[in-house]
């Protein structure tokens, strides 16, 4: 499937702490057309054997930044006129389903155990989540990053 007109869509990784989650976030953000990912505070940054074992070469031509403060890259975006929504289970959360995605836009996925830090969130333009069903209260972020991904190009593809 080939755009006609790209629209802007970033990826932020809020201290990914698993190299390994890392190079599948490069992987899939490869599939779903990701202009630039942004990888803050502990997130690990290629060239790592971790990261390239599971993003298979894509840690080599997908745009990437470090920056140490997260909330810095979203005040940066926002000032830019980039719409952040973040991937988080909060009370004002709204489901990913019901989300209605506004470009540019850039996703902000969490730390495997603490989730998208409190600074980033109060940040977002919008928070949403993924309904679990099961005993287990998440996926695993690069897990949830692509299916939210998938959901989001819906909307930037159909443009």
């Amino acid at each position: 499937m080939k755009l006609k007109k790209k629209l802007p869509f970033y990826l932020i990784c809020d201290n990914i702490r698993s190299l390994e989650n890392i190079g599948s976030v490069f992987r899939t953000a490869d599939a779903l057309g990701i202009n630039k990912i942004f990888l803050c505070g502990i997130s690990g940054r290629p060239p790592h054997p971790k990261i390239s074992k599971t993003a298979l070469g894509a840690e080599n031509w997908i745009e990437w930044e470090h920056c140490w403060k997260c909330w810095k890259v979203v005040e940066r975006l926002k000032k830019e006129r980039v719409f952040v929504v973040a991937l988080e289970q909060t009370k004002k959360s709204l489901a990913y389903t019901k989300f209605k995605a506004k470009f540019p836009l850039a996703l902000v996925i969490g730390n495997e155990l603490k989730g998208v830090s409190k600074s980033v969130l109060k940040r977002a333009d919008k928070i949403i989540y993924l309904p679990m069903f099961g005993k287990k209260e998440s996926l695993n972020v690069a897990v949830s990053f692509g299916i939210v991904g998938y959901e989001i190009n819906k909307v930037r593809y159909s443009n």
